[in-house]
């Protein structure tokens, strides 16, 4: 692990560490909004055509467990090559897919590149920056990610105004193929001593099962405090179109909103580093969550575009700030050996509140209203923050 007492990132650093993130993200969120009117072109129903979209996160958890073992066996640098290089091909697939199959396979592939990379490039980060100065390094590493978000789909949007829905896979997979070429350029991680295990007798054989065995407890208790977390943070992405639909405003206006409170998020992601780092995770992660799951309760009682800009652009502060706290957590937690299958379940545990928070609206907006929906994630999000406050340590670790 970097030990120097003022952390420096050299330019090479910076470029090919947050560089790939940001290229990859723009690339993959050119095409997200598009897949389903790729496989509506390919003759899905609209209910095929949302399950062939939520193939991405469907691949993404298949592959949490999966990439760990892979990160640990050949190192995090190969890959994030091999990641970048798998998901510039899956989108190629995806560009001339002649079936739904196709597309399908094409996309489940791109969700579990997207588990590698997320996975390796944490695990990297773990080693290679300062703990403290961690929670900054990785808040930036989601500040990159939501950057890329931000701008892939307006270029994805010039693209397709010009050509067609092609034009954006071609995009991204250019996107992914310079992502990969950055990655060569990667520095090497030190060989930590610590990372292999006792230096007397043979080796100790570390397996996924074992690992997260060992760590059963911290997965258990904190691990389902970053469930918590992500499942606010995700809900948010759904709730406020969907709300700002039902109360009759315009698609166009809807947009505004989102990407003004996405810009909003964007600012607030080294803020929040910073804090985590000079006083401790809790204090990003349980205002975070309080904020998000407040919002959610109060977006019910809005009514207007304006009302509902608000509500947003209280949530986007909250999920801004909260940028990389996840992955901190994570890395603070994480063992010397086997630290790469221990990151591996606590993404799983990441992804899984991901998944679990827009699944609760579906759930409810069955049976009952959206307003009732989001009311009951946020009230799950409040309630959560009792067991945060419970599992989540209070003071920043020593560096």
């Amino acid at each position: 692990m970097a030990t120097a007492e003022r952390w420096r990132p050299t330019p090479v650093f910076l470029l090919t560490a947050y560089g790939p993130t940001v290229l990859a993200s723009a690339g993959l969120g050119a095409v997200t909004p598009l897949i389903a009117l790729t496989a509506r072109d390919l003759g899905a129903s609209v209910g095929l055509a949302a399950f062939v979209v939520a193939l991405l996160g469907i691949g993404q958890l298949a592959g949490d467990l999966p990439a760990g073992v892979l990160a640990a066996r050949i190192g995090e640098k190969r890959a994030l090559l091999l990641a970048c290089v798998l998901e510039a091909v899956a989108l190629l697939v995806a560009c001339f897919a002649p079936s739904l199959l196709v597309l399908g396979l094409a996309v489940l592939a791109c969700g579990t590149a997207s588990s590698i990379l997320g996975l390796a490039r944490q695990s990297y980060f773990t080693v290679a920056v300062p703990r403290a100065y961690r929670a900054r390094a990785l808040s930036s590493l989601g500040g990159s990610h939501r950057i890329g978000f931000f701008v892939g789909p307006l270029v994805g949007a010039a693209l397709i105004s010009v050509w067609d829905l092609s034009a954006a896979y071609a995009f991204a997979a250019v996107m992914s193929g310079l992502a990969a070429l950055a990655t060569l350029a990667l520095p090497d991680l030190p060989d930590l001593p610590e990372a292999r295990g006792p230096t007397s007798g043979p080796p100790r054989r570390v397996t996924l099962a074992g690992v997260l065995w060992a760590h059963r407890r911290v997965l258990g208790t904190v691990g389902v405090g970053v469930l918590l977390i992500m499942m606010a943070r995700a809900t948010r992405q759904s709730i406020i179109p969907l709300w700002a639909e039902s109360q009759g405003v315009s698609p166009a206006t809807t947009s505004v909103i989102f990407g003004l409170s996405s810009a909003l998020d964007m600012l607030m992601f080294y803020p929040g580093g910073w804090v985590m780092d000079r006083f401790g995770r809790f204090w990003v992660a349980v205002p975070a969550v309080a904020v998000l799951g407040l919002g959610m309760v109060l977006l019910p009682l809005t009514s207007s575009a304006l009302t509902i800009a608000l509500v947003a652009f209280m949530m986007g502060l909250g999920n801004g700030i909260s940028s990389g706290v996840v992955m901190t957590l994570g890395a603070d937690a994480s063992p010397a050996v086997g630290r790469s299958q221990f990151l591996a379940g606590w993404r799983l545990m990441a992804d899984t509140g991901t998944a679990v928070g827009p699944l609760i609206i579906t759930a409810v907006t069955a049976v009952a209203t959206l307003g009732l929906a989001s009311v009951t994630v946020g009230a799950v999000a409040l309630v959560g923050i009792g067991w945060l406050v419970r599992w989540l340590p209070r003071t920043r670790r020593a560096p």
